[in-house]
């Protein structure tokens, strides 16, 4: 039994060492593997690791392009940029507050940049998401501070930059935005146009396209040049990489993308010119407004107008004015509701509508040497002679000339002189007699209706301006079209006899019956640029190009250049040939010969008296367009071989009484003219034709203007 129980201590302190060491043996392994694992994260994998947890607290964020510039043909800066303040707030940092402490924060900065709290939670939305408002939420980096007030004052950003500790995620940076600094007092807005941000379908659009040159806090080109050209003033933002520690603030730059600025667009507008054209639409209206109208007994509405002035042989836009108009800085920093309602509002004017290219109207007596051309290239010759009576009987209508005045038997010349209606509805009685009589004919031959055709109205003249109008020629087939989108409601009006006066009650009934037919009173109110027929004024400037050129038809262009930051030329814009007129010669060369007696013996001579039309060659036609229930149109068209100067009022009487004395005064100025007196070196260009070159860029930001020749 001793030796038993002597054998059993000894087995147990066996088996307890064995234990002991297996523990140690998984101990080891345990830190052995720790250990290993260990070397692993820190030597083999630490620089990977190391990479991972420096991109966590590095943020990328977009730096925006300086746009590029917009100057006239001399090197006048149309367009520019300056600083402005912008307030942005850093939502990831916002995220990490509590609520109350981002409601506080908000009604604190909402006081600072005069804005409610509602407005800048909205504009902290990101579109797409619940709440979101279009046009307001935000459409950018998620990653990227949201902008909530921009074009700030100096104090409100220097209050946020000062008390950090009040605006936490809170900041305040300078950027560049749109300046106009109105060379001569010039506006231009409506051939300028302006900038807005980028939407969420055009964002998603260049994402698509792989378009790096816009991100979600981009803004781009919404009307005129800045539209058209918006690709190459838009630039290439640049991308700045910043070390944020663990509660998001900036601890200093990691690394940056330097962006690309905007290229430069050289117009061929001259300021000074515009400033000539603007101050003589804007006089023009102000006194139309002051004068009576004894036809409705009321002074003159002029509630629009329009300037243009091309170039004959190139096409180019020395100047274009719109009346009413706006100042286009009202959308640096954002427009409000307010403004923005008023560039709608018809009471307003309708602001935003660019008269020269979106606004439509008859043509009036503009109209007569178009119809000339059309005549004497179908029939008629240059020595016809019709009778310019007091008034001519068509069909149940008596048709009178301006004022009943009777001139007897006359050429086209002197009916275009007098601008004698009744010798025209006589051509266009003739032509609807000859291939039309059949009122319900929509396919019959009208040479009128052809040569209007062939000089661009009725379609786009391809001015490189967006939202163009294309005018509208009153044939057969426009007036069966019209007379089928309107047969349902003039039929009921007729059916119903609800008609709010006599003179509809009539109209409806015939309306419904036979507004299809194509009548001769059709056709001779299309001949003297009245009824339905409707043109803009650039469609007019470039026709009576056509009849400066010898008959070439040129689609109107703004650009000249593109010249890159660095001075270098990228593009140059040359003139564009749209078509030529199918006219004879002859046609076109007797209607210029003729024109030129409207300014000295005809209906524009009183008020070119003592002007040197021996040195400066005008040629002009007026008109007086009548529009149902509105007071007449005031047209004046003219041209040289260098030059084309339309003005139209709306409203506003006669072409001659009152455009004429405006249409001298910018002649005057384009040629330097001081009574009898021509001096180039007076006129507004500095010379009697613009320049050929282009501005020299210097590298110091300095622009030169280009050579002169004359």
């Amino acid at each position: 039994m001793g030796s038993a129980g002597g054998r059993g201590p000894a087995a147990s302190t066996t088996r307890g060492r064995l234990r002991l060491i297996v523990i140690q043996v998984l101990v080891f392994s345990l830190f052995a593997t720790l250990f290993a694992r260990l070397y692993y994260l820190q030597v083999v994998s630490g620089e990977e690791y190391h990479a991972q947890a420096a991109s966590q607290s590095v943020r990328e964020i977009v730096v925006q392009p300086q746009r590029g510039l917009i100057v006239d043909d001399m090197g006048r800066p149309l367009v520019a940029n300056r600083t402005s303040w912008v307030v942005s707030v850093d939502r990831t940092l916002l995220g990490k507050m509590s609520e109350h402490q981002q409601r506080v924060l908000i009604e604190r900065l909402a006081l600072v940049v005069d804005q409610t709290p509602a407005g800048i939670r909205k504009r902290l939305v990101t579109c797409g998401d619940a709440g979101s408002v279009v046009g307001t939420c935000w459409n950018g980096s998620p990653y990227q501070p949201v902008p909530v007030a921009t074009d700030v004052r100096q104090g409100q950003a220097l209050r946020v930059l000062e008390q950090p500790e009040d605006y936490p995620s809170v900041l305040a940076e300078q950027q560049s935005v749109r300046a106009y600094p109105r060379p001569f007092g010039v506006n231009l807005a409506h051939v300028l146009g302006y900038l807005s941000p980028i939407t969420e379908q055009e964002y998603d659009t260049a994402r698509d396209d792989d378009d790096r040159s816009v991100n979600g806090a981009s803004s781009v080109g919404r009307a005129g040049v800045e539209k058209e050209y918006d690709r190459w003033l838009r630039g290439m933002p640049g991308y700045k990489r910043v070390a944020v520690d663990s509660m998001g603030r900036v601890l200093g730059d990691d690394s940056e993308v330097e962006g690309q600025p905007g290229d430069t667009l050289v117009t061929s507008i001259d300021a000074k010119v515009q400033g000539v054209v603007e101050k003589q639409l804007a006089e023009t209206i102000q006194l139309a407004r002051h004068t009576y109208d004894k036809v409705t007994h009321r002074n003159y509405r002029a509630d629009s107008g329009a300037v243009v002035v091309m170039e004959a042989r190139t096409g180019r836009i020395i100047s274009m004015a719109s009346q009413p108009t706006y100042d286009p800085s009202v959308w640096v920093g954002g427009i409000s509701k307010k403004q923005l309602a008023r560039l709608y509002s018809e009471k307003a004017g309708t602001p935003l509508l660019g008269r020269a290219t979106q606004g439509q109207f008859a043509p009036g007596s503009t109209w007569k040497p178009i119809m000339t051309v059309g005549a004497l290239n179908n029939g008629y010759s240059q020595d016809t002679k019709l009778d310019c009576s007091g008034g001519l009987q068509v069909g149940n209508r008596w048709f009178k000339n301006y004022e009943s005045a009777a001139y007897g038997y006359i050429d086209f010349a002197r009916a275009l002189e007098l601008s004698c209606d009744t010798f025209f509805y006589r051509v266009g009685i003739h032509f609807w007699q000859k291939y039309g009589s059949d009122p319900t004919n929509v396919d019959a031959r009208d040479p009128l209706v052809e040569e209007a055709k062939n000089f661009g109205f009725g379609s786009e003249t391809g001015v490189d301006l967006p939202g163009e109008a294309s005018g509208r020629i009153a044939d057969r087939h426009w007036k069966l079209a019209y007379w089928k989108s309107m047969k349902s409601y003039y039929c009921t009006m007729d059916e119903k006899g609800n008609a709010p006066n006599a003179f509809l009650r009539v109209f409806a009934h015939e309306f419904c019956l036979e507004g299809s037919y194509y009548r001769a009173g059709d056709a001779v109110n299309y001949a003297i640029g009245q009824g339905d027929t409707i043109v803009t004024p650039l469609q007019l400037a470039r026709a009576y190009a056509a009849l400066s050129n010898g008959g070439t038809l040129y689609a109107p262009r703004i650009a000249k250049a593109i010249v890159s930051p660095d001075g270098q030329v990228l593009k140059r814009f040359a003139p564009k040939v749209a078509g030529k007129v199918d006219a004879s010669a002859a046609s076109l060369k007797y209607v210029d010969t003729a024109l030129q007696g409207t300014p000295k013996v005809g209906t524009l001579a009183w008020k070119f008296i003592d002007f040197p039309l021996d040195r400066v060659h005008i040629r002009g036609k007026t008109g007086s367009a009548e529009v149902y229930g509105k007071q007449s149109t005031s047209w004046v068209a003219t041209y040289d071989e260098n030059y084309v100067v339309v003005m139209m009022v709306s409203q506003a009487g006669t072409g001659s009484g009152t455009s004429g004395p405006a249409v001298r005064k910018i002649w005057e100025a384009l040629y330097g003219v001081d009574g009898m007196n021509v001096d180039p070196r007076r006129s507004a260009i500095a010379g009697t034709t613009p320049p050929a070159g282009l501005p020299t860029f210097m590298k110091d930001g300095s622009i030169l203007p280009p050579a002169r020749k004359d």
